[in-house]
């Protein structure tokens, strides 16, 4: 019971963190298509900035349970089994994560762009930023359920 109940949370806030992942790009999109228009701008950068801190609010707690998930074992031998053993899915499938949220830092980082006055790249090259973390969420749903190695 214990073991479903932490995985259930951490695949609440992993969802939770991806939708932030998710629309994080398309607010920049939105930012580099309302060049000129203030009070549009900076009602995007707020959403953006609070976006931003929620995504990595998310994150910190879906990372808890993960981690309770991953070595919880070693600690509550009988309310947490080993799942993971001998298998190496799950460093692939932590190396992926780790590159999701690299993606979702730099996301950050550009949205700081924007109040320096630092111009983002164009809207057409920011849609096809925003398309890279559905092939990197395929790749993390296909090794947590595969488990091919």
């Amino acid at each position: 019971m214990t073991y479903l109940l932490i995985k259930s949370l951490h695949l609440l806030f992993v969802m939770a963190w991806i939708a932030a992942v998710f629309y994080l790009p398309r607010i920049l999109v939105n930012l580099s298509e309302s060049a000129g228009k203030p009070e549009v701008q900076e009602r995007l950068l707020l959403m953006g900035r609070r976006l931003y801190r929620f995504g990595h609010n998310m994150f910190g707690i879906a990372f808890v349970f993960g981690v309770a998930l991953w070595q919880g074992w070693r600690l509550f031998p009988a309310a947490l089994p080993n799942i993971v053993g001998s298998m190496h899915w799950l460093d692939a499938k932590l190396a992926v994560v780790a590159i999701l949220l690299a993606y979702f830092i730099g996301c950050g980082r550009l949205l700081k762009r924007v109040p320096a006055g630092i111009p983002l790249p164009s809207s057409r090259a920011l849609r096809w930023f925003n398309e890279l973390p559905v092939l990197l969420v395929l790749g993390v749903i296909y090794l947590a359920l595969a488990k091919p190695f």
